[in-house]
């Protein structure tokens, strides 16, 4: 007998916070059903009978194709994780109930020298002396020199939540739940986030990963990838994430909180508003508010001042040592404080409101709801011409046709002798497959840490180096790895 009870499920998942929708249609006899919603929710059903089954399913077929033509693609249902409300989702509706001021909007430019349009909204950025980075919704990260030359770009399985340093090291959180050490020549997976936790942003120091989540929770992980703790946070959600040797900071709807990295418990909580992004400094932390306030606050919990803005605060960031202080607005303005507090300037970006930001060398960057990174002149001549409306005119930064672009990789180059490297070998502990040195000279008890998808019972690796971790106890495997045939 003709099957009469058929089922189409199809999904459409799109990067960059785009739509995360099911469609599926049931046809028994002469009844179809629609299933439609978020993925992973119960979604609202609509049933209609018809004169036969035929009719049913040619009805069915009918939909199913619309579908399809709108991006849908067949999949199995409960493999693809139902998306948390995207940061620039909550963000934009915590700030609508915060209104800029009436009449304060910066009508000045800023002395944009340069942007780069990374194509979806950008969170991720890094600085230094010798590359500008942006990494944003679409899990592209592109790198540029200060002088707007792209060199190469990277793409990441999901949207890249933020870019983080730690000493040498360079690492991506990414929304698949990973994150990525793109420290080597291509990425590699460096840990891997419980797939319950929705993260918003995360910050290493010394190989101890601090994870803040949807629900207002933080998450401390040490360089083994194993929990050392969890909290919830007295918040319903959390962006700020900021890590030192003693303590990881939390920022979240009710303020921020630290707490021990070692045991997790509460240091301190200092009420602030709710926080959006922070920033950290030796001494200080910095939790820019939807309470149109970036608040600056002692490690010990002390709060020291507010530097207050027009609009909620998306993003903020010092000079060293906060002898400047820098915020970004909801409604696409900068502005710039002196230590004390002062309000020195405020202008327009013109390409988006900065969801981060980072000085380096008088050069204020920011990443942007519109996509951009740009570089701004944040000297004081340039800012004195921008207050009287003058600007450079902009440099748009076009990617080369054929600019390098790495993926992440599970193959290793097979090499036949060390040529001056380390030696590591992986091993099997307890169900667990560890790394350690094997070259003389190390502490051979001591683990390193090492990307995770490569990792096999048995082989030999060679690394350019590992160098001893900050705490001590165990090492970090640093630059290119190759396997030993």
């Amino acid at each position: 007998m003709e099957a009469t009870h058929e089922t189409t499920y199809l999904e459409l998942s799109e990067n960059g916070g785009g739509s995360h929708k099911f469609y599926e249609v049931t046809v028994d006899g002469p009844t179809m059903t629609i299933r439609y919603g978020r993925i992973s929710d119960a979604g609202q059903c609509k049933t209609t009978t018809f004169a036969d089954a035929a009719k049913a399913r040619a009805a069915a077929a009918k939909k199913i194709g619309e579908k399809v033509r709108k991006g849908y693609a067949p999949a199995v249902r409960g493999v693809r994780k139902k998306r948390g409300t995207s940061r620039r989702q909550i963000m934009n509706a915590q700030a609508a109930g915060t209104p800029a001021a009436t009449g304060r909007h910066a009508t000045r430019r800023a002395p944009v020298l340069w942007r780069y349009a990374s194509g979806s909204a950008a969170f991720g950025i890094f600085i230094d002396d010798r590359v500008c980075m942006v990494g944003n919704e679409a899990g592209l990260i592109t790198t540029l020199t200060h002088d707007a030359e792209v060199v190469q770009q990277v793409r990441l399985p999901d949207g890249v939540k933020c870019m983080v340093a730690d000493d040498a090291w360079l690492y991506a959180g990414c929304d698949d739940g990973n994150v990525y050490d793109l420290s080597g020549k291509v990425p590699r997976l460096a840990y891997r986030i419980s797939p319950d936790i929705d993260i918003f942003w995360l910050d290493i120091h010394d190989g101890i990963l601090g994870v803040s989540d949807a629900g207002g929770s933080v998450v401390a992980i040490d360089h083994e990838d194993e929990f050392l703790w969890r909290r919830q946070g007295r918040g319903n959600a959390g962006w700020m994430v900021r890590c030192d040797a003693d303590a990881v900071h939390h920022g979240h709807s009710g303020g921020v909180t630290s707490y021990d990295w070692r045991t997790g418990k509460e240091l301190w909580h200092q009420s602030t508003g709710s926080v959006l992004f922070g920033w950290q400094e030796r001494s200080t932390l910095y939790a820019g508010t939807s309470t149109r306030t970036v608040v600056r606050l002692r490690k010990d919990g002390g709060r020291e001042r507010a530097y207050d803005c027009d609009a909620p605060v998306f993003s903020c960031a010092t000079a060293e040592d906060g002898w400047y202080v820098f915020a970004g607005d909801n409604s696409g303005s900068i502005y710039c404080f002196d230590e004390a507090g002062t309000r020195l300037w405020k202008l327009a970006t013109g390409c988006g409101a900065a969801y981060s930001m980072q000085y380096h060398g008088e050069r204020l960057y920011i990443v942007t709801t519109d996509g951009s990174l740009a570089c701004i002149d944040a000297s004081e001549e340039a800012i004195r011409s921008a207050e009287h409306g003058s600007v450079p005119e902009v440099v748009d930064v076009k990617a080369p046709v054929r600019v390098e672009t790495v993926v992440p990789s599970r193959t290793v180059e097979i090499v036949h002798d060390s040529n001056g490297g380390i030696v590591v070998e992986c091993f099997e502990d307890r169900g667990h497959l560890r790394v350690r040195v094997a070259s003389p000279g190390f502490h051979s008890d001591w683990r390193v840490q090492f990307p995770k998808e490569i990792r096999e019972r048995g082989a030999r690796y060679v690394v350019t180096e590992v160098r001893e971790s900050g705490r001590g106890g165990f090492y970090r495997a640093y630059g290119d790895i190759h396997r030993l045939a």
